[in-house]
This record gives C-alpha cells, structure tokens and sequence, in this order.
C-alpha cells in the first residue's frame, strides 16, 4: 500500500489530486497531508542510504572499484550513458538561511552552467533564461545482448538517413533555431518534388539491427556532476559493468559527459551519438548553398561518417570553411561561415568517437537516444510548467522516480531488493507505517484530515520527494 501512496503523491501534480486518485482508484481513505508526510519520510530516507552506499563505494581501493563484486553476474554487453534534464527550482529563502536538512551539501556552490549540445545555438541576445530552469542528471545503465561481426553488418547506410523530408524535420528537432543560411530559402525546408531521394542501394533500405536491450537501470540527480559521477560508477560496479567483455559509453558533444567517461569510464569504449553528429553534417553542407546542392554534399558526408570515415568529412569541411572564410568574432550563429566552423570543430574534436563501422562489428549501440528517452521519462515526474521544487525535494522525486521507472523497464524484476551487501539493496530501517485499509464509505465524502491508524512495520522499497506548492 506504501507503493501506491509514493507513486500517486509523486506523479500527481499536487497531494490533492494524490489525495483524490487513492480515493477513487485504489479506495484509499488517505489525506494529503499523509501523504506527503509519507512520502518526503521515504525520500529522505532513500536518498540518505543512496548517499552513504556510494561513500562506500568510493572508500574502497582502485582496483577494487574496478573490479566485479563476489557473486555478480557479468553482462555480455555493458553500456553507460549520461545526459541533463530540466526542472525548476525554487526555494522560499535565501540557501544561506536554510537549515542544512533543507539542502543537500553537495548541491552547494555556485550553479552549473546548463551545456546543451546543438548545431545552431539560439543567438545570445534571443536565448530564453528562465529564472528558476536548472538542470538535473540522469544516467542510464543498460545490459545488452548482441552478436560479433567479422564485418561491418550494415555498410549501407538506412534510408531514413538520406531522406530529405526525414533528414530536414530531424534537423529542426534537434536543435535549429533559425535560419541556417542567408538565402531565401531555409536548407530546413523540404525539397521540392523532384529532389531525388535516395540511390538505389538507399531504397533496399538497409537496415541495422541494434543490440537488444535485457535490462535498465537508472540514476538521477540534482547534484553536481563531480558528484553524479560517483553514482553512476557505483551503480555500474554493483551490475558488474567493468568486469564485462564488451562496455561503451554513449554521449553527445556536451563536456561534463566526456569528463565523466574520463574520470570513471575510460576503460568503456565512448562513442559519440550518431544522430547528434548527423545535425552538424546536415547544417554544415547546406550552409550558403541551394537545398539541391547541399544535399547532395550531405548524403556524401553522411555515408563518410556512417562508414567511419570522418576524416574525409573533415578535409572538405576545411577546404569548405577556405571558401567562406574565417567566422568574425561578431559573426551570428547562422552565419554560413559560423555553422562550418563549428561542425568542423565538432568533428576535430570528436573523431576519435565516430568509428560507426568499428561500433557495429562490435555489436555495440551507435545512438544515445536511449538516454534521452530516460530523460523524457523522469521529465514525466519532475518537470512541468506548475512545477517547482526546492532542491531537497528534487533529489526526492527523482530517487522516486528512478525506482518507479526500473520497476516498469524490467517487467517487475526488480521489485524485491537484491542480495545484501549490494548497492542500493538494504531495506529502509523499521517505522511506524500506514498499513490498515480503509475502505470508502457510501455518502458523502468523509473528513479528509482525520488520523489513520498506525502499526509498526518494516518500511518496504519505495520513496519519493516535496515539492513547493
């Protein structure tokens, strides 16, 4: 019964509405305050075990970190990745004058900076600063099953990647926001009608077959990334992740994600996302030209990379960036000669984690798409326009939504606690809990606030946050 008033007091907009879903859909007599009250005891709880499991971790010696713990099972195939979501934040005093319990130490400090990763950033004068948007962490921990190639299994690149109408709406969703060129026409545009499509290898549709997914788990966040990354490493040790055969870590352009991979995942093999790449590409080929010239250069440079061949890619993009010179220093983002630059930059930086063709043999996932799906899931429970939190209650729902969410990937595998001794597997300490069901009453709606009856009893897994509302 814990589980059902964790879960409806946190992904219900208010505890009024958790308060109203127990009644009618469970026949639940709980009132709001309980509910809350519940609800934050659990979170405080499981935050503080997640807290002192990874001090833990962090304590023991290096090799040992690096190591398997005693009786895990090792994966097949081992992939870590990481992103940044948003919330907002907002605390009714001053950090300096609130109490230690109301803020976790380690979200002290100057705010981070939010880094996202785009091919045409929003020009500084027009970019939005909400006032209370912050970002939270995320991380995706994943047991794959795939089989070994001798050659690359997919050498022709899927169609859907070199279809214009596609390809053009992609490119706005990931990131465009405004005009990629100083022409009449927008390179986002579809084509007209007698663009061609495709070649014909393109329209056997060659096909790729990820690895498929066994298992997820997550982490998430409001701390800083030097402290995310010891939760995720933690995390990975107690699934055996660097014991595995096979490991890769997926990420977009974004610092904190390779800087995280540098201090706890350098043996994983990294590998920057596909589709974020293909923006870059896409933009940059289009950049001052008509939309039937630049696409041809695209799906040329496109097939480079889904080869693995970005050097090629990068030796046009100088020859290219020759032509239209060298961005000034107040060159707007959508500038022809701006757009080249950066994807050039883009690509010097990050071809070492662009050998597609490699990734493939090797059975290993090319995308970070999974991650963003992750983000978009706890979004579910944290972000939202009337949504605002202080950061002791962020941290809350977002272990509440970590445990919701593994539940639900792993078709309940994961409801009962692993073995003792694991990361995050002891149970909550003994408390007085709400274990009595009360049935709903015919007539009118009862008093909400009245006392409901209290028996000792081990708390089971479940958790969840306070919100300001």
């Amino acid at each position: 019964m814990q589980t059902k008033i964790t879960l409806a007091g946190a992904k219900n907009r208010s505890y009024r509405l958790a308060e109203e879903d127990l009644r009618d859909l469970a026949d639940l007599d709980v009132g709001e305050k309980e509910i809350r009250r519940l609800c934050k005891t659990i979170g405080d709880e499981r935050v503080a075990e997640r807290d002192a499991q990874v001090a833990t971790y962090h304590a023991k010696p290096l090799t040992e970190r690096k190591g398997v713990p005693q009786g895990v099972e090792v994966p097949d195939v081992a992939v870590v990745g990481v992103d940044g979501g948003r919330l907002q934040i907002f605390e009714r005093v001053p950090k300096a004058e609130q109490a230690e319990t109301e803020r976790p130490a380690a979200a002290s400090g100057p705010e981070e900076e939010i880094q996202d990763d785009v091919a045409l950033p929003e020009a500084e004068e027009n970019a939005k600063k909400p006032l209370h948007r912050r970002e939270d962490k995320v991380g995706l921990l994943m047991t794959m099953t795939s089989e070994r190639h001798a050659a690359d299994p997919c050498p022709e690149i899927p169609a859907s990647f070199v279809n214009p109408h596609w390809i053009a709406e992609l490119a706005k969703q990931m990131g465009q926001r405004g005009r990629a060129r100083s022409g009449a026409e927008d390179p986002s545009d579809p084509p007209s009608a007698g663009t061609r499509p495709g070649t014909e290898q393109d329209k056997e549709k060659a096909e790729w077959e990820p690895p498929e997914v066994v298992a997820k788990q997550f982490v998430a966040t409001r701390r800083r990334w030097l402290d995310f990354g010891p939760m995720v490493a933690a995390m990975a040790w107690s699934l055996g992740f660097y014991g595995a055969p096979r490991k890769a870590f997926l990420g977009d352009d974004a610092d904190n994600n390779w800087t995280l991979w540098k201090n706890h995942f350098s043996s994983f093999v990294p590998i920057l996302d596909f589709i974020h790449g293909l923006t870059y590409v896409f933009h940059s080929a289009l950049a001052d030209r008509p939309f039937a010239e630049g696409w041809e250069v695209y799906q040329r440079w496109i097939r480079w990379v889904w080869a693995g061949e970005v050097e090629q890619v990068i030796a046009e993009l100088a020859t290219r960036q020759a032509e239209l010179g060298t961005p000034a220093a107040d060159a707007k983002a959508t500038s022809p000669a701006r757009i080249v630059a950066r994807a050039l930059g883009y690509l010097q930086n990050h071809k070492d984690r662009m050998s597609y063709a490699d990734y493939r043999r090797a059975g290993l996932p090319i995308v970070s798409s999974y991650v963003e799906n992750a983000v978009n899931q706890f979004n579910h429970w944290a972000k939202g326009t009337e949504k605002f939190w202080r950061e002791a209650g962020a941290e809350e729902i977002l272990t509440t939504a970590r445990r919701s969410l593994e539940r639900q990937q792993n078709d309940g595998a994961v409801l009962a606690a692993p073995a003792r001794g694991r990361i995050w597997a002891n149970p909550l300490p003994q408390s007085g809990v709400i274990t009595n069901h009360v049935p709903r009453p015919a007539g009118p709606t009862p008093q909400r606030n009245r006392p409901s009856p209290i028996v000792p009893g081990p708390r089971p897994i479940a958790l969840r946050c306070c919100p300001v509302r």
